[in-house]
């Protein structure tokens, strides 16, 4: 999996902003964080369930870690260079749906990414 890749893949999604700070990059969806990547570590982070993060990190720690926990929500660490393109662009649409508002995710009710 290449940066560019998941560059490609927020560029598909709806509403997505971005916001540049010294050592990452946080993602958005009508204002609401989903993402995050770190070029000094070729990983990004994402929201995902508290469930989803549980599963995740203990079936593959090789790819994933645990990064925090906020209410309801899990965040990972995902490392790119160990993940490809279709399973990453799956979670980047579940992080940035569970962030969407309802119109948007009823506009883009599954990942672009991968029908391209």
């Amino acid at each position: 999996m290449t940066e560019k890749q998941f560059f490609q893949m927020l560029k598909t999604m709806a509403g997505v902003g971005q916001s540049q700070a010294r050592d990452y990059t946080s993602y958005t969806v009508e204002g609401k964080r989903f993402g995050y990547y770190w070029p000094r570590t070729r990983t990004v982070g994402l929201k995902q369930t508290r469930i989803e993060q549980t599963a995740l990190v203990a079936e593959r720690p090789d790819v994933f870690e645990v990064q925090f926990t906020a209410g309801a929500f899990g965040w990972v660490v995902v490392y790119l260079d160990k993940i490809d393109a279709d399973e990453l662009s799956e979670l980047v649409y579940e992080a940035w749906r569970l962030s969407a508002p309802d119109e948007l995710i009823e506009q883009h009710p599954e990942p672009v990414y991968l029908k391209s």
